[in-house]
């Protein structure tokens, strides 16, 4: 655990919250230092639950995706018995991978190091040249499983649940909610990644208000009747949505009717919800001015002409918002950077949401901080 006495800006005055009207954001240093990013990935990345895939991304017995939590390199691979299990994508010999695809199928698990095997059930089976070596039981090095859940097909995997809630607990509400509709089938399209020169937190913040998209999405603005702009939330995820300004025609979305939601998982994770599609955004930190955003689409129908022709303007329109949010994202991490700003306020109006999210931040904190205290006692 890092020393809470090397972070900067983490006294109990800045991990106060005070009420929305009456707020300061997060300080400049939780962006900008990179003492804090290493506190992060201990105190929030490992104890929640990170989006990994979707259940029909491995619809037979070997196929595989791999995922990259608290910048641990994790595996998932659905065994024999259908069943679908977790692991760290870690050798037990010396750390060399077992995966370095995002995906495929596989008969056996093999390090690409020195080739020791495993099972699809995470069971050691072969071991090279090691005849010789003694008090040495296969039993022992299985591959070390990684705790999963499932919810509406979607995947979640959480490296240190301790007695934290349960997927189920944090996303309690969602499928009443989004109902009819139903994200367990639906089908793997297309996964995007893109690279932004920014702290991970830029880019949840942008996410997390409509208060920019005038000014930064025109085109979006045109579609969205921002005025209208609503921002629930609930204990460990917030929802966006904006009725479109033209309700009884289609646009760029496709949407003629029904809604969208847009939620916001804690920490990092987006659930963007429209009739016949699902768009999954992970954040994930490279760098303390740097993350990578991945898109995961999913669609009802990805076969007939028309799907398709819909689908490639969806995700014509999904990049073109994507690089005016990372432009802008790149601008602000370079003024959280200046000598020029510390602490902001918050738009009662319009930023609900960024506050959500930066609550259930010093909240972790808290939490982080008080256990280290206690185990050095």
């Amino acid at each position: 655990m890092i020393d809470p006495h090397t972070l900067p800006d983490v006294s109990p005055e800045t991990l106060h919250v005070r009420p929305l009207a009456q707020a300061e954001t997060i300080p400049s240093a939780w962006y900008t230092d990179g003492r804090v990013l290493a506190f992060e990935q201990q105190a929030v990345f490992l104890k929640t639950w990170q989006y990994a895939g979707h259940a029909t991304q491995l619809p037979a017995p070997g196929d595989f995706i791999t995922a990259t939590v608290a910048a641990n390199p994790v595996l998932l691979v659905r065994g024999d018995d259908h069943r679908v299990r977790a692991f760290y994508n870690v050798c037990r010999h010396r750390g060399g991978p077992l995966a370095m695809e995002a995906c495929g199928h596989v008969t056996m698990l093999q390090c690409k190091y020195h080739g020791w095997t495993y099972r699809r059930d995470g069971t050691l089976r072969g071991v090279p040249r090691f005849d010789r070596t003694e008090l040495f039981d296969k039993r022992d090095y299985g591959l070390v499983p990684v705790p999963l859940a499932e919810w509406q097909g979607l995947l979640f995997v959480n490296l240190d649940p301790g007695d934290g809630p349960s997927l189920e607990t944090v996303l309690d509400g969602i499928a009443a909610r989004i109902a009819p509709m139903q994200l367990d089938g639906l089908r793997f399209y297309r996964r995007v990644e893109y690279p932004v020169a920014c702290n991970w937190k830029v880019y949840v913040d942008n996410y997390l208000e409509g208060y920019h998209i005038p000014l930064v999405h025109p085109e979006l603005a045109r579609v969205l009747d921002v005025r209208a702009y609503v921002t629930e939330t609930a204990p460990y995820y917030s929802l966006q949505y904006s009725p479109f300004r033209d309700a009884s025609g289609e646009n760029v979305y496709g949407v003629a009717d029904g809604e969208a939601f847009y939620y916001f998982v804690f920490p990092n994770t987006m659930l963007n919800i429209l009739p016949g599609r699902l768009q999954v955004n992970s954040v994930i930190p490279e760098g303390v001015d740097r993350c990578r955003v991945v898109f995961d689409s999913y669609y009802a129908d990805t076969t007939s002409p028309e799907a398709l022709r819909r689908i490639a303007d969806d995700l014509n329109f999904s990049d073109r918002v994507q690089a005016e949010d990372a432009e802008i994202c790149a601008h602000v991490q370079r003024g959280l950077q200046s000598r020029g700003y510390d602490r902001g306020r918050f738009s009662v109006e319009c930023e609900e949401g960024v506050y959500h999210f930066q609550t259930l931040l010093k909240a972790a904190f808290r939490d982080a901080l008080a256990a280290g205290r206690d185990g050095a006692r």
